[in-house]
């Protein structure tokens, strides 16, 4: 486990997994979606095919995403781990949520200085919004990633509850 890919739907606890992972194996950790936005108005990083190149390069990270389109492929090709909460609605729901009232209400910054706002709410590209709607399907994506030949050599761990994936964590 030296390039790693920790995926799952939004507020799975793909970044709170990788950070842990990233401190028990010293690895270098990349949060994808400080990759992808890097400016205000949510900017996207014209530059991510780039950046995340140089950064898969090297021979040991773990990053938090199954991967925006534009890199997605990338990421898989070089990853040798991939790690799949694959956790059911009734979690995740909850779990982003209050992570979405806790960033409304504190106006805490997030990727390029960004910060979520009550009318970003009415979305449906917020996190709760997004989290409902692409729950099954990012769960099929990922799926069939992890069978298709192409992908083969990728050792996957999937964890379809908090309490395998903690166990999982403290056997290392």
């Amino acid at each position: 486990m030296e390039r790693i890919l920790v995926v799952g739907v939004t507020g799975a606890g793909k970044s709170t997994l990788a950070h842990a992972l990233s401190s028990h194996l010293g690895l270098s950790y990349h949060e994808m979606d400080a990759l992808y936005f890097n400016g205000p108005n949510w900017a996207i990083n014209d530059k991510l095919t780039e950046d995340v190149s140089r950064l898969t390069a090297a021979p040991r990270w773990i990053i938090d995403s199954l991967g925006y389109p534009e890199v997605r492929d990338l990421l898989w090709d070089r990853a040798d781990t991939v790690i799949w909460l694959d956790y059911p609605k009734r979690v995740i729901m909850p779990r982003v949520l209050r992570r979405s009232i806790r960033r409304t209400v504190t106006r805490e910054v997030l990727f390029g200085g960004n910060r979520e706002t009550w009318t970003d709410w009415l979305s449906r590209e917020h996190p709760v919004w997004w989290a409902w709607s692409q729950h099954g399907a990012r769960s099929r994506e990922v799926g069939r990633r992890v069978r298709d030949p192409r992908f083969a050599p990728l050792s996957t761990f999937r964890f379809c509850h908090p309490r395998d994936t903690a166990a999982w964590l403290a056997s290392l």
